[in-house]
């Protein structure tokens, strides 16, 4: 989604409301917005618990923004509740957590969100990712601090937030600004307070230079261990396939050239391009990518369609669950079915998800559950 060709027009921010049914769409579920790049959390602590918040990298008529809605019925219905809008041009790929515990000031249920700004800013653009901050469950939003900048015109992109065993808080993100030695390489920045960011750490880099390592996520395990997920692009014969590793205490990832363990099911297929992941009670782990291909990469009659699943933290071969929201047409582009976002509803019996693809060559983001 990076350098969005997304075409700008007139817009009306739609507010869902349950039960609208879009007519003639590519995706199924309900509309939500315009925009792509979705996020979800569930909120744990504070005046909002079990509330569900999303959010959406989207646009109108004023500019790039993200829209923050709420749901209180389990992923049934929506309702926007605020926004967060950076005076910098163009806004890519961002990112919601809630904190587990206190860092610094920030208490713990401290909603925060990051995105890459400045992507539009011109040919001598230097691209940062920002933090913004809410303590009350979304509705309003603060500018906490810049955990990165790139020191030359490329990028830094898809920021992810955690908070590793020892309490420090981490951005992780993809980083190009490490060429021509690499491509793009996985950097990490730590902070104790949210505010002051130390100097950035390499997590992943794997030559030669054309190898694109991106798109990270974290998700901390029942055991207290870390999963770590990202994809890996350019990779010998492979295009952009997911992987994992297994941290151990969310602040440390073994050598940054091992490339970790390749997802797939038992007959080889896999997804490529955009991979997020959720985690279900138990050690359950369910996945989502763009494009659905068998073992040599040719897209399946499910394509767009299926979500993967693995009972043993990702140990072992993966299997096959149907997604909520369908995108029978998903292609490698930066709309149709990219980086969707999944999260497990009514005590992990649904899972809630919410996917993007075109409407009239506008993207746009559906949402819908079904049986995890």
């Amino acid at each position: 989604m990076r350098r969005w060709a997304k075409v700008l027009a007139p817009l009306l921010v739609f507010v869902l409301v349950t039960a609208v049914a879009p007519a003639a769409e590519a995706a199924t579920g309900t509309r939500l917005i315009t925009g792509a790049y979705p996020r979800l959390v569930r909120l744990e602590y504070g005046a909002y618990k079990n509330r569900i918040v999303a959010t959406v990298s989207s646009w109108d008529a004023q500019g790039a923004f993200a829209p923050i809605f709420e749901s209180t019925d389990e992923g049934r219905s929506f309702r926007k509740i605020g926004e967060i809008r950076d005076p910098e041009p163009g806004e890519c790929c961002g990112t919601l957590y809630e904190l587990p515990q206190r860092v610094g000031r920030l208490r713990a249920g401290t909603l925060l969100w990051a995105a890459s700004y400045g992507q539009d800013a011109g040919p001598n653009r230097r691209v940062g990712i920002k933090l913004y901050a809410s303590r009350d469950g979304g509705r309003h939003w603060s500018f906490l601090s810049e955990a990165a900048r790139s020191h030359n015109t490329d990028g830094v992109w898809e920021p992810e937030i955690t908070v590793d065993a020892g309490g420090t808080l981490w951005v992780h993100y993809a980083d190009e600004t490490e060429a021509p030695r690499f491509a793009q390489v996985l950097t990490r920045v730590g902070s104790t307070d949210g505010i002051n960011w130390g100097t950035k750490q390499i997590t992943m880099a794997i030559p030669p230079s054309r190898v694109r390592p991106g798109m990270p996520i974290v998700r901390r395990l029942p055991d207290g261990r870390y999963y770590f997920a990202y994809e890996i692009c350019n990779y010998g014969d492979r295009y952009c396939d997911p992987y994992f590793k297994i941290s151990p205490d969310g602040a440390n990832f073994g050598s940054p050239g091992d490339p970790g363990t390749r997802v797939t099911t038992a007959s080889g297929a896999y997804f490529q391009h955009a991979q997020t992941v959720t985690l279900f009670p138990g050690n359950r782990l369910v996945m989502v990518g763009q494009l659905y291909t068998d073992r040599k990469g040719k897209p399946l009659p499910g394509n767009g369609q299926m979500l993967l699943a693995n009972d043993n933290l990702g140990a072992g071969d993966w299997y096959e669950r149907p997604a909520p929201v369908q995108v029978p047409k998903a292609y490698n582009n930066w709309c149709p079915n990219y980086s969707s976002a999944l999260l497990p509803v009514d005590d992990g019996r649904n899972v809630l998800e919410i996917a993007a693809d075109y409407d009239n060559g506008v993207c746009t983001t559906y949402f819908g559950k079904g049986p995890a």
